[in-house]
């Protein structure tokens, strides 16, 4: 859950719906000067492979169905904890990657995969000496990796040779599909692997203030700039640097821009929740009966 404290009021927004705002911009990703997901490389099937990428990235975060569906309540605001709150427990966050990894993996191994490389480098930016510079999540720009991520580095060894292991085993599945064989090579998997980390933090902006800064002065959820760093564009030697400069009421300009309309709407889906309420009874009840609602962004090249 992603919890933007604001005056009076305080905004949750689900990781599941993060994970589809982050589907949706990579469903847009793509323009004269920017390669769609699936053409950054050769591949058989470049369709195909953008599909499976743009679905990778929309369920990157599938582990957290369970927790969210019966979610941890804070004991001084009765509400759904923090993602912040929840990840300083190393094992559970473990157990969620376990859970949402596998779960497409049967008819899709290539979004396992994705997802599965997503985890790898989210926890080995603390276990692996040298860590590529173009692999360094946008969470981890500002901040240690130690502020989201405690625990023992055995219990984060051990779940780093699993991930490996469990790559080893659908790169090799893919590998032996003449349909699929491209897919994991290096032009086309380590862009998209990219693109699923950068997406994936500009979503948490979007949705939370967990990554400095997000936008949206007017809505509550801050108004700084700051920089994508490592974007691919037309390959994977090909990388650039985004500006992304909030312009006051909802809209971000993005410099060079590299969606495929300009500009693009986008909804977070939310619960919108007075300060001052309070529930009794059952949590899931009162829950439940909260409305949906939307804040509104619009992303633009000028």
């Amino acid at each position: 859950m992603l919890k933007t404290q604001r005056p009076n009021q305080t905004v949750l927004v689900s990781q599941p719906d993060h994970g589809r705002v982050a589907g949706y911009l990579a469903a847009h990703w793509g323009n004269d000067d920017f390669a769609a997901p699936g053409r950054f490389a050769d591949s058989q099937n470049p369709e195909e492979l953008r599909a499976e990428t743009v679905l990778a990235i929309a369920e990157h975060d599938n582990g957290w169905w369970e927790w969210e569906a019966v979610p941890e309540v804070g004991s001084l605001d009765s509400l759904p904890l923090d993602l912040a709150d929840v990840l300083k427990n190393q094992q559970a966050g473990m157990d969620r990657w376990r859970r949402g990894i596998p779960r497409l993996g049967g008819d899709h191994p290539y979004v396992s995969l994705l997802i599965g490389v997503h985890a790898y480098w989210l926890y080995a930016l603390r276990s692996k000496p040298n860590l590529d510079p173009a692999f360094i999540h946008p969470l981890f720009w500002n901040r240690s990796s130690e502020t989201l991520y405690s625990g023992t580095r055995e219990a984060e060894s051990k779940f780093l040779e699993d991930l490996e292991a469990q790559q080893a085993a659908l790169t090799a599945r893919l590998q032996a599909d003449p349909a699929t064989r491209l897919w994991v090579e290096p032009g086309n998997l380590k862009p998209h692997a990219r693109l699923l980390q950068l997406l994936d933090g500009l979503s948490l902006a979007l949705c939370s203030p967990l990554i400095p800064p997000s936008f949206g002065e007017a809505k509550g959820l801050g108004a700084d700039p700051f920089d994508l760093l490592e974007v691919p564009r037309a390959n994977w030697r090909d990388r650039v640097t985004i500006e992304v400069r909030p312009a006051g009421d909802g809209q971000i300009v993005l410099l060079p821009y590299p969606f495929d309309l300009d500009p693009l709407h986008v909804v977070v889906p939310a619960r919108i929740l007075d300060s001052s309420e309070q529930h009794s009874g059952s949590f899931q009840s009162w829950w439940h009966a909260q409305p949906l609602r939307v804040v509104e962004f619009e992303l633009s090249g000028s």
